[in-house]
Order: C-alpha cells, then sequence, then structure tokens
C-alpha cells in the first residue's frame, strides 16, 4: 500500500472543518438562545407596561366615578328646603 505524500495536509482539512462546524454550531445555539431571552425579557416588559396602563385607566376611571358621585349627592343636598327662621336664644 501506498502512503499519500498530502496526507498531513487532508488531515488538517477534515480537522479544520471539524472545527468550523462545531464552531458554527455553537454560535447557532448561542444565537437561539439569546433570541429567546430577548423574547422573554419583551414579552414581560409588554406585559408590565399593558399592566401599568391597565391599573392607571382604573384609577382614572374610579376617580370620576367618585367624583360624580360626589357632584349628585351634592345636587341631592341643595334641592332640599332650607328653614331659615329667626334663632331665638
Amino acid at each position: 500500500m501506498l502512503l499519500n505524500p498530502f496526507y498531513p495536509f487532508t488531515f488538517l482539512k477534515i480537522n479544520s472543518l471539524k472545527a468550523t462546524i462545531v464552531f458554527l454550531s455553537i454560535l447557532l445555539i448561542k444565537s437561539n438562545l439569546l433570541r429567546l431571552k430577548g423574547g422573554l425579557i419583551g414579552g414581560l416588559f409588554a406585559l408590565l407596561l399593558i399592566s401599568g396602563i391597565l391599573a392607571s385607566t382604573t384609577l382614572a376611571l374610579g376617580s370620576l366615578v367618585y367624583a360624580y358621585n360626589l357632584k349628585k349627592k351634592s345636587n341631592s343636598d341643595d334641592n332640599q328646603v332650607q328653614n331659615l327662621d329667626a334663632v331665638s336664644v
């Protein structure tokens, strides 16, 4: 059997391809994990913003209803006839 004189170059070429494949696989996994982490953080941030909007809207609506009830109650008190007779001491 004859020895191939280019065998060391072939060996280096194959091993460098294997190393490149491993390196690219690691980068692919890393990018997928970063994308997943970014999506999770973005989703939580959006949920926080939406809950803040809902809380502020609820607070504003509650204050409007409270003000309306106060106005309605004060209007009903104003319509009562007051007895303005002189006070005897």
